[in-house]
């Protein structure tokens, strides 16, 4: 009988893991419905092809190094593709809690959970290099981002590894629960090094500094893509309790999952509201951008809060997108979606209000933990960028970029009967 419940107790907790791991690739969907509606038309198929290529890619090279980087052992040397029954159910039976113990799950389901977690945080680069950089140096890029920038900054984080053998994060309190620094500030760190070598898209900016907004081609396509984010989101956070099979942890997911929904909502009124305030108008695009902060804002630690003090976090965290995205276009940053400023700028934020619902974590731990990550991410990203810069270049030409990169790259336009590259 008790191995009974040790066998349901381990189906529950994989198939668990599975459902939140298949949630979380569905994001890669959101990205891609996102990024295309909030691009120009010329540029909709070449952008396409960087989310589905980058996906693929993050997948090979995280089974390949990035998983044993980031964990130790390796996908063909842990044992993930055989399962000792033995051997786990004396390791279950053994633990002092039993059945309301820790997680146990089949070593090939997290390998899947986890590098769904590695292309997300590749998306959040695509958007905002989008309409100007080349197809094959992002892929490069991807390469080495997937395979070994994020695997060594998730190894001294969720790996429990010390920083370079100096300090150890885990002892400083911090904490990030389901990635708003480990995942989405990272992503964050390795667009803005790119963009700062790539430049703005011709035309953003004036020469006596006005901006000039450059409208997507499909909003509601765009739309379409936060709403699957924000279902994909409930995989994210959920899966990252990494238990359901008892009591306390079936409530603790359900109480994630509320609070990832909570957020998105405050964050998504909240960005209304300023937007109305600043530009008289209800803009659609500072909204959904608002609904995404407030779910990476969450993201570090939706377990603790309040369902209302989520709303309250997700709302700051809608605030702050408005404004970190004007100051980023008056810096001359160009970043078509506002990746940098909803997954980096509320990244940090999210990483920051832990300690006032998780007693666990500490004020320093996180801001220790957040100059850890981006600065490694950024330096690194910086130098592949600007090797890749040297070797193949990472911008388009000027004529390839006012025709639009869909032709320039991929030989089809997306909407050959609305647009026309002569």
């Amino acid at each position: 009988m008790e191995n009974n419940i040790f066998h349901l107790q381990y189906a529950m907790d994989t198939f668990y893991f599975l459902v939140c791991g298949a949630l979380v690739m569905w994001m890669a969907a959101g990205f891609a419905m996102l990024e295309s509606g909030l691009v120009r038309a010329k540029n909709t198929t070449e952008i396409l092809t960087k989310n589905v290529a980058l996906y693929s890619i993050s997948c090979i090279m995280y089974l390949v190094c990035g998983y044993a980087i980031m964990y130790g052992g390796g996908i063909f040397l842990s044992g993930i593709e055989e399962v000792d029954v033995a051997a786990t159910l004396t390791d279950f039976a053994g633990r002092e809690d039993g059945f309301e113990g820790g997680s146990i799950y089949s070593g090939a389901s997290d390998f899947f959970f986890q590098v769904v977690f590695v292309a997300t945080a590749m998306s959040i680069v695509s958007g905002a290099v989008a309409e100007r950089m080349k197809l094959w140096a992002f892929l490069l890029f991807a390469i080495v981002m997937t395979g070994f920038i994020y695997p060594m900054e998730g190894s001294w984080t969720w790996g429990g590894n010390d920083v370079l053998g100096m300090y150890n994060l885990g002892d400083l309190g911090f904490s990030d629960f389901a990635g708003s620094g480990i995942v989405h500030m990272a992503g964050a760190a390795a667009a803005l090094a790119g963009v700062i070598l790539l430049g703005a898209r011709k035309g953003k900016y004036g020469p006596n500094g006005e901006i000039h907004a450059i409208t997507g081609a499909n909003l509601p396509l765009a739309t379409l893509g936060t709403f699957i984010l924000w279902m994909g989101w409930f995989g994210f956070n959920g899966g990252s309790v990494l238990k359901l099979g008892d009591i306390a942890n079936a409530n603790s997911v359900a109480m994630v999952f509320l609070n990832t929904n909570a957020a998105a909502a405050g964050g998504l009124v909240a960005a209304l509201i300023v937007a109305r305030i600043l530009f008289g108008k209800a803009d659609l695009t500072m909204a959904l951008n608002g609904a995404l902060a407030g779910l990476v804002a969450i993201t570090a630690e939706p377990s603790t809060p309040t369902a209302l003090g989520a709303t309250l976090i997700g709302a700051v965290g809608g605030v702050i997108v408005v404004f970190s995205i004007i100051a980023l276009d008056k810096m001359k940053i160009d970043d078509p979606v506002g990746a940098i400023s909803v997954h980096g700028v509320v990244g940090l934020f999210g990483l920051l209000v832990v300690p006032l619902t998780n007693s666990g974590s500490s004020f320093v731990g996180q801001i220790v933990g957040a100059l850890t990550i981006f600065v490694w991410v950024f330096v690194l990203s910086l130098i592949v960028w600007s090797i890749i810069k040297v070797i193949i270049g990472l911008r388009v030409s000027e004529e390839e970029e006012y025709e639009g990169v869909d032709l320039a790259e991929c030989g089809m336009e997306a909407y050959p009967e609305f647009t026309s590259s002569k």
